[in-house]
């Protein structure tokens, strides 16, 4: 039985003189050859053996330190436009930072520390010039979920931020060993369709949790299923404030309104940008000239000012809460860099650029990990800061700079100024932001192209709207696995057949004019012959030409 694999060139050449059967390859250069195909198939330090030791040492740093390549090139003219998609960006970051720590019952202060320090790191290490770097939605909600578990944010709200710093400092050092010991490859089993699934099913969930802003309600429940949700909105309608509930139809309203007006002149994707911020804004001076915090619309409460305090101290790496903490800084960190990577790769690809996986998670971990030390929790490159980002003009990572130090000025001067900001405006800013994340068109789009592929997507959504986003994200993953798995021990396994005249070689079944060779079977296998599928394939009935 011959084996082929390829769309042409499957015929066996003989051209004078044998094949050298005898010579076998050492174990240890077979071996160290597979590891190297595994996990260093860009082979980064190719060449590096030639060097002089100081070069070898400095080609190194660049490549763990990419700003080294970029900031000797670095001029004003690239900077005028990082300055400006900077300043757009921190007018995105203000009001999703507050709004995303609110979602993960954090104080909202929290956020903007969030947007402070991790983006300097990333400005280091990070390797696209696209990314900007800050707090998402679904990992907020991830950590809370898990961690709510263990500790009440409301009986131990001190307990609780410790372990949201403790969780990021686990993910950081996951993420840095990942990218050190370049595993990215964890991370390809979460597929598309599993994150297209993951991010409706949780966009679903976060639109129901912020019901409880825009009713201006002040009970509700922990858990993050569907009924769970539904049922603790009715439980308490005696708390709904209609107040609350117009402000915040008319803020959705204005957001949306933005968002059309982007699509229909793209030009001015600024005012889509610095909507959520003015929504803050005139939510904020609104509540002040009225007194909404008496009238039924609850604000956000003050706001202290200072650059970030140091936690160190505060990571608790023992007692009974460690287990929570591993399994919530795994979870979400992988999330985290699929989230990250996948935004990365997508806008650079648009301009055709290349990133490298493993040095994002370089860059992810060490933002974490020092994160976790100055009162920041996890943090990666959300979609919708990075698009901002790219549209505004951004050339290199300078632009997180920028962001950063507008966040500084905030944090110095302007933080109090925050305290009347309407909870109803945050949980408007996360409604219509997470709105664009149920990809209903992409769901369709599977159902026609591979309903496997449709399967695990909606495993992924049903098991977090129905479930728990644990019990969603590991039954979808578990199912990629399968599949990748069935592919191995089930290969698809096709009969080729010559194409008369000339020496291409064609599905028999496609191509029905094809011809089998004389003795000869010619097959095409989906992937190598392992013991899992050697049986299989000599099962499998074709007939010798």
């Amino acid at each position: 039985m011959g084996t082929a694999s390829g769309d042409d060139d499957r015929h066996v050449m003989h051209q004078g003189g044998g094949v050298n059967l005898s010579a076998r390859r050492p174990f240890s250069e077979a071996l160290r050859s597979g590891l190297a195909e595994t996990f260093f198939p860009d082979d980064p330090f190719r060449g590096f053996g030639a060097l002089p030791p100081k070069e070898r040492a400095w080609g190194a740093l660049k490549y763990f330190v990419p700003a080294l390549e970029w900031v000797p090139q670095y001029g004003i003219d690239k900077f005028k436009f990082d300055l400006l998609a900077g300043i757009t960006i921190a007018s995105l970051a203000i009001p999703q930072g507050i709004s995303y720590a609110r979602l993960a019952n954090l104080p909202p202060i929290i956020g903007l520390y969030s947007s402070f320090v991790p983006p300097l790191l990333y400005a280091v290490f990070g390797s696209s010039n696209n990314l900007a770097v800050g707090t998402v939605a679904a990992a907020s909600l991830l950590l809370a979920s898990i961690i709510e578990d263990e500790v009440s944010p409301e009986d131990n709200p001190e307990l609780y931020l410790h372990l949201f710093y403790t969780a990021a400092f686990f993910t950081g050092i996951f993420q840095t060993a990942l990218g050190v010991f370049r595993l990215g490859l964890i991370v390809d089993f979460l597929s598309r369709s599993t994150i297209t699934g993951f991010m409706g099913g949780t966009a679903m969930i976060i639109i129901m949790q912020q019901l409880k802003g825009l009713l201006g309600m002040k009970h509700f429940t922990s858990k993050t299923d569907l009924i769970s949700v539904v049922g603790s909105i009715f439980k308490y309608r005696h708390e709904w404030r209609w107040q609350s509930a117009i402000l915040g139809v008319c803020f959705i309203l204005f957001l949306f309104s933005s968002k059309h007006l982007k699509k229909k002149m793209p030009h001015l994707f600024w005012v889509s940008a610095i909507a959520p911020f003015m929504v803050v804004v005139i939510g904020g001076v609104f509540d002040f000239l009225v007194h909404g915090d008496e009238h039924g619309i609850p604000i956000v409460g003050d706001l202290k000012k200072g650059i970030n305090p140091i936690s160190i101290s505060q990571l608790r790496f023992n007692g009974k809460h460690v287990g929570v903490v591993v399994k919530a800084g795994l979870l979400s960190g992988i999330l985290a860099l699929a989230e990250g990577i996948a935004v990365g790769r997508s806008l650079a690809m648009i301009k055709n650029e290349q990133i490298d996986g493993n040095k994002e998670m370089i860059a992810f971990g060490m933002m974490n990990i020092v994160g976790s030390f100055t009162s920041c929790y996890l943090t990666t490159g959300p979609f919708s800061k990075s698009a901002v980002n790219f549209d505004a003009g951004g050339k290199t990572p300078m632009s997180n700079v920028v962001m950063s130090v507008c966040i500084l000025l905030v944090l110095l001067f302007l933080a109090p100024l925050f305290k009347y900001t309407p909870l109803v405006a945050l949980s408007s800013i996360i409604v219509v932001a997470m709105i664009g994340l149920i990809k209903v068109k992409e769901f369709i789009r599977l159902y026609r192209v591979d309903k496997f592929d449709f399967c695990i997507c909606m495993v992924a959504f049903v098991g977090v709207v129905f479930f728990t986003m644990v019990i969603g994200l590991s039954a979808s993953v578990g199912l990629s696995v399968l599949r990748a798995l069935l592919y191995v021990a089930r290969p698809a396994t096709v009969k080729l057949g010559n194409i008369t005249g000339t020496e291409v070689f064609r599905d028999v079944k496609q191509y029905p004019h094809a011809k089998s060779v004389p003795n000869i079977l010619v097959l095409q296998l989906g992937s190598p012959i392992y013991f899992v599928n050697a049986g299989y394939l000599r099962e499998r009935d074709f007939e010798m030409g």
